[in-house]
């Protein structure tokens, strides 16, 4: 946004960094927390399972790098440029995740942010990322006061176009080779929710 500019920001700077991550519940006996230390084994898991590593390209080396990247997931919390959960059993006290979802380019100025997930085989299946996917929407619609969100995928993985339809997510359009994979550009799939519109029904 241009200095000096007559609209004034979406969000509030400071909403985010003045508060500390809320856990958010979600149905079966499941909840998004904030990623601890001990969910390393499961960032590593993740990082060695081929679709993740596919999709989200991944790449995780040792629990020491699993450990670092869950500290970062902290520090954008705190500087207000990412809001990422793990997917955990609400009655778990062992640390283990089974997914992670959340906003990365999280813009407050502009109200905007782009969806991130991927959830364990173990945990495939039974709907768990759809509703993860609204509930995280939510949040950052009605709770922290964004008024656009982007969810991208290769056109390759019809699994998150499945995803993004049952959440609610409209389809826009594809962006043509728009994210370099292992195997060479992909286009992608944009999908988007903005204040007004309806979260998929349950």
């Amino acid at each position: 946004m241009i200095a000096n500019s007559p609209i004034t920001p979406v969000v509030p700077a400071g909403r985010m960094a003045r508060s500390e991550q809320p856990v958010l519940d979600l149905p079966h006996g499941l909840e998004l927390r904030p990623w601890r230390p001990g969910d390393a084994d499961a960032l590593v898991a993740a990082g060695q399972d081929p679709a993740i590593r596919q999709w989200n390209l991944l790449y995780v080396e040792s629990p020491e790098d699993a450990r670092k990247r869950i500290a970062r997931m902290h520090e954008r919390w705190r500087s207000e440029q990412g809001a990422i959960w793990a997917i955990a059993r609400s009655d778990d006290d062992s640390g283990g995740a089974m997914g992670l979802i959340g906003w990365n380019d999280i813009d407050l100025i502009g109200g905007s942010a782009e969806i991130v997930y991927w959830i364990l085989p173990a945990a495939r299946g039974g709907g768990v990322v759809v509703e993860a996917v609204r509930r995280v929407s939510r949040w950052a619609l009605e709770e922290l006061g964004l008024h656009r969100l982007r969810l991208c995928h290769s056109v390759a993985n019809p699994a998150s176009c499945r995803v993004a339809a049952k959440a609610g997510y409209s389809l826009e359009g594809t962006m043509r080779g728009a994210l370099l994979h292992a195997d060479g550009w992909h286009d992608q799939h944009l999908h988007a929710l903005v204040q007004g519109d309806a979260l998929g029904a349950g």
